[in-house]
Protein backbone atom coordinates (compact mmCIF):
# COMPACT_ATOMS: atom_id res chain seq x y z
CA UNK A 1 0.00 0.00 0.00
CA UNK A 2 2.78 2.32 0.49
CA UNK A 3 3.71 1.76 -3.03
CA UNK A 4 0.32 2.68 -4.42
CA UNK A 5 0.20 5.72 -2.15
CA UNK A 6 3.22 7.22 -3.29
CA UNK A 7 2.43 6.46 -7.25
CA UNK A 8 -0.66 8.12 -6.86
CA UNK A 9 0.94 11.05 -5.58
CA UNK A 10 3.67 11.00 -7.60
CA UNK A 11 1.47 11.22 -10.40
CA UNK A 12 -0.95 13.53 -9.71
CA UNK A 13 0.86 16.60 -10.65
CA UNK A 14 4.06 15.47 -12.13
CA UNK A 15 5.26 15.96 -15.39
CA UNK A 16 5.36 12.55 -17.80
CA UNK A 17 7.09 9.93 -16.50
CA UNK A 18 9.00 7.76 -19.41
CA UNK A 19 6.85 4.31 -20.46
CA UNK A 20 10.04 2.19 -19.22
CA UNK A 21 9.99 3.94 -15.70
CA UNK A 22 6.17 3.10 -15.42
CA UNK A 23 6.89 -0.41 -16.46
CA UNK A 24 9.32 -0.70 -14.09
CA UNK A 25 7.50 0.87 -11.11
CA UNK A 26 4.67 -1.67 -12.18
CA UNK A 27 6.74 -4.55 -12.06
CA UNK A 28 8.52 -3.57 -8.61
CA UNK A 29 4.59 -2.92 -6.94
CA UNK A 30 4.19 -6.80 -8.67
CA UNK A 31 6.89 -8.27 -6.66
CA UNK A 32 5.78 -6.66 -3.88
CA UNK A 33 2.74 -7.86 -4.04
CA UNK A 34 4.01 -11.33 -4.51
CA UNK A 35 6.39 -11.48 -2.11
CA UNK A 36 5.65 -13.61 1.30
CA UNK A 37 2.51 -11.61 3.37
CA UNK A 38 5.31 -12.02 6.39
CA UNK A 39 7.98 -10.15 4.72
CA UNK A 40 8.81 -6.16 5.04
CA UNK A 41 8.03 -3.86 2.33
CA UNK A 42 11.01 -3.22 0.34
CA UNK A 43 9.76 0.03 -0.41
CA UNK A 44 9.62 3.32 2.01
CA UNK A 45 9.08 6.83 1.85
CA UNK A 46 12.01 7.83 -0.41
CA UNK A 47 12.66 10.61 -3.02
CA UNK A 48 9.93 9.58 -5.65
CA UNK A 49 12.29 9.78 -8.59
CA UNK A 50 14.43 6.74 -6.98
CA UNK A 51 11.33 4.84 -6.93
CA UNK A 52 9.57 5.75 -10.69
CA UNK A 53 12.89 6.40 -12.61
CA UNK A 54 15.77 5.77 -10.94
CA UNK A 55 16.50 2.47 -12.95
CA UNK A 56 19.50 3.07 -14.95
CA UNK A 57 20.08 -1.35 -15.89
CA UNK A 58 22.06 -2.08 -18.38
CA UNK A 59 24.70 -5.54 -17.92
CA UNK A 60 26.75 -7.68 -19.82
CA UNK A 61 27.78 -10.97 -19.76
CA UNK A 62 29.26 -12.21 -23.98
CA UNK A 63 27.41 -9.74 -25.73
CA UNK A 64 30.39 -7.84 -28.19
CA UNK A 65 30.47 -4.91 -30.16
CA UNK A 66 33.25 -4.17 -33.16
CA UNK A 67 35.20 -1.31 -32.25
CA UNK A 68 37.26 0.17 -35.41
CA UNK A 69 41.08 0.56 -34.40
CA UNK A 70 42.93 4.11 -36.33
CA UNK A 71 46.06 1.63 -37.27
CA UNK A 72 46.98 4.04 -40.39
CA UNK A 73 45.68 1.34 -43.07
CA UNK A 74 43.77 1.43 -45.09
CA UNK A 75 41.35 -1.00 -44.05
CA UNK A 76 41.34 -0.45 -40.05
CA UNK A 77 41.15 -3.25 -38.28
CA UNK A 78 38.31 -4.02 -35.68
CA UNK A 79 38.78 -5.19 -32.06
CA UNK A 80 35.96 -6.79 -30.72
CA UNK A 81 35.00 -5.78 -26.97
CA UNK A 82 32.95 -7.71 -24.69
CA UNK A 83 30.19 -6.18 -22.46
CA UNK A 84 32.33 -7.37 -20.03
CA UNK A 85 35.37 -6.02 -20.83
CA UNK A 86 33.62 -2.81 -20.64
CA UNK A 87 31.62 -3.22 -17.18
CA UNK A 88 35.00 -4.19 -15.76
CA UNK A 89 36.95 -1.47 -17.63
CA UNK A 90 34.11 0.86 -15.74
CA UNK A 91 34.41 -0.61 -12.55
CA UNK A 92 38.24 0.18 -12.77
CA UNK A 93 37.71 4.06 -13.88
CA UNK A 94 35.34 3.94 -10.65
CA UNK A 95 37.78 3.21 -8.42
CA UNK A 96 40.25 5.24 -10.22
CA UNK A 97 38.36 8.57 -10.26
CA UNK A 98 36.04 8.21 -7.10
CA UNK A 99 37.10 10.58 -3.95
CA UNK A 100 37.08 9.52 -0.43
CA UNK A 101 34.05 10.78 1.17
CA UNK A 102 32.76 10.60 4.68
CA UNK A 103 29.39 12.43 4.77
CA UNK A 104 27.82 13.17 8.54
CA UNK A 105 24.17 11.49 9.04
CA UNK A 106 22.99 15.65 9.67
CA UNK A 107 24.23 16.47 5.87
CA UNK A 108 22.84 15.87 1.91
CA UNK A 109 23.92 14.43 -1.05
CA UNK A 110 23.91 16.92 -3.58
CA UNK A 111 23.23 15.92 -7.62
CA UNK A 112 23.00 18.12 -10.29
CA UNK A 113 21.80 16.33 -13.37
CA UNK A 114 21.19 17.07 -17.03
CA UNK A 115 18.06 15.41 -19.06
CA UNK A 116 17.52 16.62 -23.08
CA UNK A 117 14.80 15.32 -24.97
CA UNK A 118 15.47 15.29 -28.68
CA UNK A 119 12.01 14.61 -30.03
CA UNK A 120 12.48 11.46 -33.09
CA UNK A 121 10.62 12.85 -35.69
CA UNK A 122 12.50 16.34 -35.25
CA UNK A 123 12.51 19.68 -33.84
CA UNK A 124 14.01 21.46 -30.63
CA UNK A 125 15.11 19.84 -28.07
CA UNK A 126 14.16 20.04 -24.97
CA UNK A 127 16.36 20.91 -21.78
CA UNK A 128 15.88 20.00 -18.63
CA UNK A 129 18.39 20.94 -15.17
CA UNK A 130 17.54 18.83 -11.91
CA UNK A 131 19.14 19.60 -8.49
CA UNK A 132 18.44 17.21 -5.80
CA UNK A 133 19.51 17.49 -1.69
CA UNK A 134 18.64 14.13 -0.26
CA UNK A 135 19.38 13.57 3.35
CA UNK A 136 22.35 11.40 3.82
CA UNK A 137 20.74 9.45 6.71
CA UNK A 138 17.16 9.51 6.08
CA UNK A 139 16.19 12.15 9.02
CA UNK A 140 15.52 14.93 6.85
CA UNK A 141 13.41 16.33 4.49
CA UNK A 142 14.74 15.98 0.98
CA UNK A 143 14.70 18.34 -2.15
CA UNK A 144 14.07 16.61 -5.37
CA UNK A 145 13.72 17.45 -9.05
CA UNK A 146 13.28 15.64 -12.01
CA UNK A 147 12.71 17.13 -15.60
CA UNK A 148 11.88 20.44 -13.58
CA UNK A 149 9.36 19.17 -11.60
CA UNK A 150 10.33 19.56 -7.52
CA UNK A 151 9.38 18.70 -4.20
CA UNK A 152 9.80 18.22 -0.67
CA UNK A 153 10.20 14.42 0.32
CA UNK A 154 9.76 13.63 3.97
CA UNK A 155 11.78 11.28 6.28
CA UNK A 156 10.86 8.15 6.34
CA UNK A 157 8.33 6.97 8.99
CA UNK A 158 8.51 3.69 11.19
CA UNK A 159 8.22 0.59 9.75
CA UNK A 160 9.21 2.10 6.77
CA UNK A 161 12.41 1.29 4.27
CA UNK A 162 14.07 2.26 0.80
CA UNK A 163 15.82 -0.99 -1.11
CA UNK A 164 18.55 -0.77 -2.20
CA UNK A 165 19.14 1.55 1.31
CA UNK A 166 19.89 5.23 0.84
CA UNK A 167 21.07 5.83 4.18
CA UNK A 168 25.23 6.24 4.36
CA UNK A 169 25.51 3.84 7.60
CA UNK A 170 23.31 1.22 5.46
CA UNK A 171 25.37 1.46 2.44
CA UNK A 172 28.65 1.14 4.41
CA UNK A 173 27.82 -2.49 5.36
CA UNK A 174 27.12 -3.46 1.82
CA UNK A 175 29.89 -6.04 0.67
CA UNK A 176 32.25 -5.16 -1.56
CA UNK A 177 32.78 -8.45 -2.87
CA UNK A 178 31.08 -8.47 -6.68
CA UNK A 179 29.28 -11.64 -6.37
CA UNK A 180 28.34 -11.34 -2.12
CA UNK A 181 26.58 -7.98 -2.92
CA UNK A 182 24.37 -9.77 -5.94
CA UNK A 183 23.30 -12.23 -2.84
CA UNK A 184 22.50 -9.44 -0.21
CA UNK A 185 20.85 -7.38 -3.10
CA UNK A 186 19.15 -9.99 -4.27
CA UNK A 187 17.93 -10.92 -0.53
CA UNK A 188 15.74 -7.44 -0.08
CA UNK A 189 17.56 -6.76 3.40
CA UNK A 190 16.39 -10.10 4.67
CA UNK A 191 19.06 -12.85 5.89
CA UNK A 192 21.60 -13.62 2.83
CA UNK A 193 21.60 -17.30 1.71
CA UNK A 194 24.99 -17.27 0.45
CA UNK A 195 25.07 -21.01 -0.41
CA UNK A 196 22.34 -20.38 -2.81
CA UNK A 197 22.51 -20.12 -6.32
CA UNK A 198 20.13 -17.03 -7.83
CA UNK A 199 17.30 -18.58 -10.22
CA UNK A 200 16.78 -17.17 -13.52
CA UNK A 201 13.61 -15.42 -12.24
CA UNK A 202 15.25 -13.39 -9.73
CA UNK A 203 18.14 -12.08 -12.55
CA UNK A 204 15.57 -9.13 -13.89
CA UNK A 205 15.83 -7.95 -9.91
CA UNK A 206 19.09 -8.22 -8.96
CA UNK A 207 20.15 -5.65 -11.94
CA UNK A 208 17.21 -3.87 -11.04
CA UNK A 209 18.30 -3.38 -7.72
CA UNK A 210 22.15 -2.99 -8.62
CA UNK A 211 21.34 -0.20 -11.17
CA UNK A 212 19.27 1.72 -8.72
CA UNK A 213 22.33 1.58 -6.40
CA UNK A 214 24.63 2.85 -9.11
CA UNK A 215 21.93 5.62 -9.57
CA UNK A 216 23.01 7.46 -6.12
CA UNK A 217 25.89 10.05 -7.45
CA UNK A 218 28.32 9.38 -4.58
CA UNK A 219 28.85 6.32 -2.59
CA UNK A 220 31.32 4.69 -0.24
CA UNK A 221 34.56 3.83 -1.09
CA UNK A 222 35.09 0.58 -3.24
CA UNK A 223 31.51 0.46 -3.63
CA UNK A 224 30.60 1.42 -7.20
CA UNK A 225 33.26 -0.19 -8.26
CA UNK A 226 31.68 -3.41 -6.94
CA UNK A 227 28.56 -2.66 -8.45
CA UNK A 228 29.76 -2.49 -12.10
CA UNK A 229 31.46 -5.88 -11.26
CA UNK A 230 27.85 -7.41 -10.28
CA UNK A 231 26.51 -6.18 -13.28
CA UNK A 232 29.00 -7.97 -15.40
CA UNK A 233 28.15 -11.09 -14.33
CA UNK A 234 23.93 -10.72 -14.47
CA UNK A 235 22.71 -12.75 -17.69
CA UNK A 236 21.16 -11.25 -20.44
CA UNK A 237 22.93 -8.03 -21.63
CA UNK A 238 24.44 -7.24 -24.88
CA UNK A 239 26.51 -4.17 -25.82
CA UNK A 240 25.31 -2.02 -28.81
CA UNK A 241 26.59 -2.99 -32.67
CA UNK A 242 27.85 0.47 -33.28
CA UNK A 243 29.56 3.50 -31.42
CA UNK A 244 27.49 6.68 -30.78
CA UNK A 245 28.42 10.42 -29.32
CA UNK A 246 27.34 11.14 -26.34
CA UNK A 247 27.84 14.77 -24.28
CA UNK A 248 31.27 15.07 -26.25
CA UNK A 249 32.43 11.78 -26.07
CA UNK A 250 32.52 8.82 -28.19
CA UNK A 251 30.65 5.91 -26.44
CA UNK A 252 29.82 2.02 -26.02
CA UNK A 253 26.18 1.36 -24.74
CA UNK A 254 25.29 -1.26 -22.92
CA UNK A 255 21.73 -2.57 -22.36
CA UNK A 256 19.99 -5.42 -19.86
CA UNK A 257 17.28 -7.24 -22.32
CA UNK A 258 15.21 -9.20 -19.60
CA UNK A 259 12.96 -12.58 -20.14
CA UNK A 260 9.77 -12.22 -22.33
CA UNK A 261 6.85 -10.81 -19.75
CA UNK A 262 9.15 -7.96 -18.07
CA UNK A 263 9.69 -4.65 -18.77
CA UNK A 264 13.17 -4.93 -19.95
CA UNK A 265 12.18 -7.68 -22.58
CA UNK A 266 12.47 -4.51 -25.18
CA UNK A 267 15.68 -4.04 -23.69
CA UNK A 268 15.05 -0.08 -23.97
CA UNK A 269 17.55 1.77 -21.78
CA UNK A 270 21.17 1.82 -22.56
CA UNK A 271 23.80 2.65 -20.65
CA UNK A 272 26.49 4.65 -22.33
CA UNK A 273 30.33 4.15 -21.62
CA UNK A 274 33.91 5.89 -23.08
CA UNK A 275 34.70 4.10 -26.01
CA UNK A 276 38.74 4.46 -24.52
CA UNK A 277 38.57 4.72 -20.92
CA UNK A 278 34.93 2.94 -20.35
CA UNK A 279 34.37 5.48 -17.71
CA UNK A 280 30.30 5.78 -17.28
CA UNK A 281 29.09 8.84 -19.34
CA UNK A 282 24.99 8.52 -18.86
CA UNK A 283 22.47 7.15 -20.13
CA UNK A 284 19.76 7.25 -23.14
CA UNK A 285 16.36 5.50 -24.20
CA UNK A 286 13.39 6.13 -26.37
CA UNK A 287 10.58 7.57 -24.52
CA UNK A 288 6.28 8.11 -25.22
CA UNK A 289 5.49 11.24 -23.14
CA UNK A 290 2.36 10.73 -21.01
CA UNK A 291 -1.00 11.52 -22.53
CA UNK A 292 0.57 12.19 -26.35
CA UNK A 293 2.05 10.08 -29.12
CA UNK A 294 5.33 11.79 -29.48
CA UNK A 295 8.34 9.88 -29.03
CA UNK A 296 11.59 11.36 -27.67
CA UNK A 297 15.19 10.56 -27.92
CA UNK A 298 16.07 11.16 -23.62
CA UNK A 299 19.94 11.56 -22.37
CA UNK A 300 20.73 12.34 -18.83
CA UNK A 301 23.98 12.88 -17.44
CA UNK A 302 25.09 14.10 -14.15
CA UNK A 303 27.23 16.77 -14.15
CA UNK A 304 27.72 17.68 -10.41
CA UNK A 305 27.93 15.93 -6.58
CA UNK A 306 29.38 16.34 -3.51
CA UNK A 307 28.26 16.57 0.38
CA UNK A 308 26.44 19.80 1.40
CA UNK A 309 25.44 20.61 4.80
CA UNK A 310 22.31 21.81 3.89
CA UNK A 311 19.52 21.68 1.37
CA UNK A 312 19.94 24.72 -1.66
CA UNK A 313 23.91 24.54 -1.05
CA UNK A 314 26.25 23.94 -3.46
CA UNK A 315 29.09 22.27 -3.49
Amino acid sequence: MNEIELLREWDADAPPLTDTARARARFRLYQAMQAPAAAPAAVGRRPLLRIAVACAAATAVTATVVVAQNTGESAPRTQTVSATTVLRGAAAEALRLEKPLAPRDDQFIYTKEVIELKPVSGGPVKKYVDESWNSVDGSKKSYVSELGHTQWVPPAQKGQYSWPPTEWSKLEKLPLDPARLTIVLRESGTKPDFGRKTRADEWPMVQFFLAGLLRDSVLPKGLRSAAFEALAAVPGVEVLPDRTEFNGHTAIGVRYVGPRGTPWEDGGRVLLFDAKTYRYLGLRERTTMKLTTKVYDQSQYIVADGVVDRVFQRP
